[in-house]
């Protein structure tokens, strides 16, 4: 609890320095402050979830199994790096976030984006690939209020692919266009978009293909690795 509050206070505080440099900023440094204002919030959601991680009643088994997954949606991305935004990663992110829980599919995501770069080339750029992972990690929960149809996941994986191509837009946007006009952001996101399709497509086909399946094997997994503590004492006098 007192990590989940530490993160809170660091994610609050970083957010006012960014409305103070937005009140503050000269207009000629516009590009530069809408950098550190995107940095600053993706910064604070991802203390937000760390701190979470960190004082969740996660077991070991569970931390090991996060990491593993993490880990091989990291290796799932690499072979496919010959075809530019064709990736598997997402697939299992959002699986994992489905069978774990949204902290830990944020955090299956994160490590999907710090691990594959250690391949691919880490930069700047990690940071957003992060909150894009993650937050599709985070979301995929919402999908157990619908039934688990394999449409219905290929729907998902598909508006998380333009998702992801939004996000990542954001960056480039703010990082080396200006000025920062909703013109200039269309058109930085018209210039990505067909990678932002092949995305979307190539998440509705694993995840239409092969995401029941993975969930079901997950929902095993999670199942034989997840204790529920019982109070002995409140259980004998019941």
């Amino acid at each position: 609890m007192r990590a989940n509050r530490g993160a809170l206070l660091l994610a609050a505080l970083v957010a006012v320095i960014v409305l103070v440099v937005m009140l503050l900023g000269s207009e000629e440094a516009g590009s530069a402050r809408g950098t550190f204002v995107a940095v600053g919030v993706a910064v604070s959601i991802a203390l937000v979830f760390a701190g979470l991680f960190e004082s969740s009643d996660i077991q070991v088994r569970e931390i090991a199994i996060v990491a593993l997954l993490g880990t091989l949606s990291a290796l799932l991305r690499v072979p496919f790096a010959a075809i530019p935004s064709l990736q598997p990663s997402t697939y299992l992110v959002i699986c994992s976030g489905f069978v774990f829980g949204p902290v830990a599919g944020f955090m299956v995501g994160a490590l999907t984006a710090v691990v594959s770069n250690f391949f691919l080339g880490q930069g700047p750029w990690t940071l957003f690939q992060i909150v894009a992972w993650g937050l599709a990690g985070a979301s995929a929960p919402l999908l157990r209020s619908l039934p688990l149809r394999p449409w219905v996941l290929a729907g998902f994986g598909a508006t998380w692919g333009l998702v992801f191509g939004a996000i990542m837009n954001v960056w480039m946007w703010v990082a080396f266009v200006y000025p920062n006009t909703l013109q200039t952001f269309l058109l930085t996101w018209a210039n990505s978009i067909w990678f932002d399709v092949v995305h979307a497509v190539g998440n509705a086909l694993f995840l239409g293909f092969l995401g029941v399946r993975t969930i079901a094997v997950l929902k095993r997994y999670h199942g034989r690795f997840h204790w529920i503590r019982v109070d002995a004492r409140a259980n004998r006098e019941g």
